[in-house]
């Protein structure tokens, strides 16, 4: 089980490697969520996501006997290119299970990132079935987008930046809004914030018809999506909470926040106008959340972690040029 001597062993590991992403703010994001907003941007961080710092923190982890035979991970895009990417750089193959929707983009930058693709269904296909098998056949090592607790300690690094970053700031109770799938990434800040920032609230985002988490944090068991497909927000669309994250975010976060497409659409508009800052849909969820949905976020402040900014250019203009104000 994941705790806090594990984030700080993975942080241990990252040193040197992860990049340590800021936190921003701008007055005109403050004047439009009626509060002072803070923006954590892991679109910035290594392959364009939070995702590096749980593919290494896993891979790093192995054995080296178990490290050299390769590793496996399947993922929309973004833990597909940080597990990819680590596996680069400790010279080990990796292979990746994408669905053969994701972006065009994603599943580009993980083969030139060395690792061989293997595209799959992901309305007809059980994708764990067939990464398990995938894996087992090969003889690598699977690490899950989420379930894993050394991956789960990775992510968990960025709310162990939050907590410092955030008393840098004087902001000592908030809600930290987090972009959010099957919750490695909340789960992981959650119990950063526990140990060391306990004023502040983690808090799931998810979108409109693929709110698991939501509907499993309100009813105390693990619920699951109906449909898998549906959404802009492909990065952040997963079949249900995991095994591991959803007992942690049931006991530490607050209430999930649901919002609609359109508005995490508004919300990349407003980091690119405001911030200059790229963002994908499912990335910009959080900043959504906190920009357009203040009556479910308490206090003075709120933080939104910014988690992607894995975009194809096309999408990413027709989106400037309906949403170019931010409005």
């Amino acid at each position: 089980m994941t705790d806090i001597a594990m984030i700080e062993a993975a942080a241990a590991r990252l040193k040197g490697h992860a990049r340590r992403t800021p936190l921003l703010s701008s007055p005109f994001l403050d004047e439009i969520a009626g509060r002072r907003v803070f923006i954590k941007p892991e679109a910035l961080q290594h392959t364009g996501s939070f995702k590096f710092r749980g593919g290494w923190s896993a891979v790093s982890a192995l054995d080296p006997e178990a490290r050299a035979r390769g590793v496996f991970a399947f993922s929309s895009g973004n833990h597909a290119q940080g597990v990819a990417y680590a596996a680069k750089l400790h010279g080990v193959p990796a292979v990746i299970l994408m669905p053969a929707d994701a972006p065009a983009l994603k599943i580009a930058n993980t083969r030139a990132l060395g690792a061989e693709v293997i595209t799959y269904d992901r309305a007809t296909e059980d994708r764990d079935a067939l990464g398990q098998s995938i894996a087992e056949e090969r003889g690598l090592t699977l690490i899950k987008p989420f379930d894993n607790p050394y991956v789960i300690a990775g992510q968990g690094t960025v709310g162990l930046e939050i907590a410092e970053q955030a008393a840098e700031e004087g902001v000592e109770k908030a809600d930290v809004l987090v972009c959010c799938g099957g919750g490695g990434l909340t789960s992981g800040i959650a119990l950063a914030l526990e140990a060391r920032a306990p004023g502040l609230r983690a808090r799931p985002v998810e979108p409109e018809g693929f709110d698991d988490v939501a509907r499993s944090l309100a009813t105390g068991q693990i619920e699951r999506n109906h449909h898998l497909t549906g959404s802009v927000c492909d990065a952040i669309i997963t079949p249900q909470p995991g095994a591991l994250t959803f007992p942690i975010m049931h006991r530490l976060c607050g209430p999930g926040v649901v919002v609609p497409d359109r508005d995490c659409l508004r919300a990349m508009a407003a980091a690119f106008t405001r911030l200059k800052l790229v963002l994908e849909p499912g990335g910009a969820i959080a900043l959504a959340a906190a920009l357009f949905h203040p009556e479910t976020v308490q206090g003075e402040a709120v933080i939104a972690v910014a988690s992607g900014g894995n975009v194809d250019a096309g999408a990413y203009a027709k989106m400037l040029e309906a949403f170019g104000e931010g409005a």
